[in-house]
């Protein structure tokens, strides 16, 4: 009876590893096995967009052609569709939402044409080409608009164990797709929730104390940002500590998104009051420019403990031999002047 049980657990293990599906972030273009990319002009085998980029007023209706390459020696089934993307909110890596996840802004402007309905199936070494219309609201908001045509195949391709469940694998491919809207473009980034974490030798000085600098940027605007960022500190008297002038571009942050980002510190200090600043700017936009920032103590606790402790213990031992040396002299005794007359 329990070795049925087993088994029965199992096939349902398996059954649900086939009914969830996790869905990763889209890849753009290619994977190795399959692309999906803008099509290629008539009589080109390659096409010469990374991705899509198109412009339209609100209630134009923008036509384009999207194609799946199948580079495997074997059919291959899809399933194609259109939704928006994102930012993943740690690292602000580019991710277009799973199948699963109804479109709200562009991916939904998307209709795909009639060969996209149910799945799609491209031959070995062949190619397919769909068509689709960009129909662009009325009430559409100026400003970038940000998805993507997803390439799902229905092939679960591995199973991966997550606790006692296992989990089926299946794999997709995006294009990305850039409209903007004609009208009012107003950039805005911000800079939030700057801490700090830190990392100190038990014995202070004899190795490099480590810090971590997390910081969330905030795309406030209507536009795609790349942002650049610099992390400066300063100790007492204000001393430079850390001076890391503006690097990137970072990823390219999506209207409405925020990321969650880190700046690791090797050699903070040890024994310091510090300030920390993050600045974030834009090459594309001049004036852009947001600063926030934090303040940390930085003190050896752990050698700060111990001294306390010794310090602690001495002073207990000091008073400990005050009394004893008081004792002995109180418990001398009184001499008995009425006697002595």
């Amino acid at each position: 009876m329990r070795m049925r049980t087993t088994v029965l657990r199992t096939l349902l293990l398996g059954l649900c590893g086939l009914l969830l599906l996790p869905v990763g972030p889209a890849a753009a273009a290619d994977n190795g096995t399959w692309g999906v990319f803008p099509t290629p002009p008539a009589g080109a085998a390659m096409t010469d967009r990374a991705y899509f980029f198109h412009q339209g007023a609100a209630g134009a209706a923008i036509g384009d052609s999207v194609t799946l390459l199948n580079s495997s020696d074997r059919e291959l089934t899809f399933r194609v569709f259109a939704t928006d993307a994102v930012n993943t909110p740690s690292g602000g890596a580019f991710a277009l939402l799973p199948a699963e996840t109804k479109p709200r802004d562009v991916g939904a402007w998307i209709a795909l044409g009639p060969e996209a309905a149910g799945t799609v199936t491209v031959p070995p070494k062949g190619r397919k080409d769909i068509p689709f219309t960009v129909k662009v609201p009325q009430d559409a908001a100026p400003g970038d608009h940000v998805g993507g045509i997803v390439a799902l195949n229905t092939q679960v391709e591995g199973i991966q164990r997550e606790g006692r469940v296992q989990v089926g694998v299946k794999r997709q491919v995006g294009a990305r797709l850039y409209l903007r809207v004609p009208g009012p473009l107003t950039p805005a980034l911000s800079v939030e929730d700057v801490r700090v974490a830190r990392g100190a030798p038990l014995l202070p000085w004899t190795k490099d104390a480590r810090a971590t600098v997390t910081y969330t940027l905030v795309n406030r605007g209507n536009v795609v940002v790349e942002p650049k960022v610099a992390v400066s500190a300063r100790g007492l008297f204000g001393r430079r500590v850390l001076d890391r002038p503006a690097r990137g571009p970072k990823p390219a942050l999506l209207p409405g998104q925020r990321i969650t980002l880190t700046e690791p510190w090797p050699d903070s200090p040890q024994l310091d009051r510090v300030g920390v600043e993050v600045r974030a700017s834009a090459a594309a936009y001049p004036g852009l420019d947001s600063r926030a920032g934090t303040e940390f103590l930085a003190v050896p606790w752990p050698a700060a403990g111990t001294l306390l402790l010794l310090s602690g213990a001495g002073v207990a031992l000091l008073v400990l031999r005050r009394r004893r040396r008081a004792a002995p002299q109180a418990a001398e005794p009184v001499p008995d002047l009425a006697g002595a007359r």
